[in-house]
């Protein structure tokens, strides 16, 4: 089984692959401080939660955008489970051309991503990852990674809104009952929800009108499906978007 790990500002994703199939999915806060002790003591008791055993594991992959993070992670896959995981970056195959500026700019999530989408959206497809940071990745019907969008995550907007006013509260990201708010919680929340959607559906219809082909639209991220409800312009949701990439790539570089 193969043991792909996505390693993000805010959650930590583990995905276990029997074959090209997703068996389980694991989301837990990403931590700098968790050790590769910690981390076999929280995946063994996860895997024996879904009736599998760690030691089954025999090919592992990283994503990461938190480099402090990766190293326990690393470890951990060296003591526990003598083996060396494949760290997307500079040299991994990826089989898609980047035509960033500079190649090495673009985060290893947002290549992996791109690849999963090109694999099952050949014709050209965007990707709206919303997490801390809500990227737009661009993947031509050439199968070329064409650049992308960044722009602050839902919830950093909403803790910024926060943190630099004197009187608002924190509040959930729940969708309010309309976008005329009566009260000052209804009113924030119909801001950050419906102005985020409208940020997403103006970026993307950029994008539509800049490149050449028709791109099929997909979100993914902790928020997606969340998200995808209130904008026009995404046509499906796929939380374990990056996941199904690591895997694709694990098979690109298994040699």
């Amino acid at each position: 089984m193969l043991l792909a790990v996505d390693i993000g500002n805010t959650h930590t994703v583990f995905g276990l692959f029997q074959g090209e199939r997703l068996r389980t999915d694991w989301r837990i806060e990403t931590r700098v401080e968790r050790t590769e002790d910690e981390h076999a003591s929280l995946l063994r008791g996860l895997c024996e939660l879904e009736g599998v055993a760690l030691r089954d594991v025999t090919g592992a992959i990283i994503s990461s955008v938190v480099p402090p993070a990766t190293g326990p992670v690393e470890r951990f896959f060296a003591r526990y489970l003598k083996l060396t995981p494949l760290v997307v970056g500079p040299g991994v195959k990826s089989g898609m051309p980047i035509l960033y500026d500079n190649p090495k700019e673009v985060g290893a999530d947002r290549i992996v991503n791109a690849v999963a989408a090109h694999a099952r959206w050949p014709e050209g497809a965007v990707v709206v990852d919303f997490g801390t940071a809500t990227t737009f990745d661009v993947v031509t019907n050439r199968g070329e990674y064409a650049g992308g969008v960044i722009a602050p995550g839902l919830m950093v907007s909403a803790d910024a809104l926060f943190r630099a006013t004197a009187k608002l509260p924190r509040v959930d990201i729940v969708r309010p009952k309309g976008v005329v708010g009566k009260n000052t919680v209804a009113s924030m929340q119909a801001g950050l929800v419906f102005g985020y959607a409208g940020l997403v559906d103006a970026i993307v219809t950029r994008i539509r009108a800049e490149v050449e082909f028709k791109p099929h639209v997909v979100a993914t991220g902790g928020l997606a499906a969340f998200m995808a409800r209130e904008c026009a312009t995404i046509d499906e949701s796929d939380e374990l978007l990056t996941l199904r990439g690591l895997q694709i790539l694990h098979d690109r570089n298994r040699a």
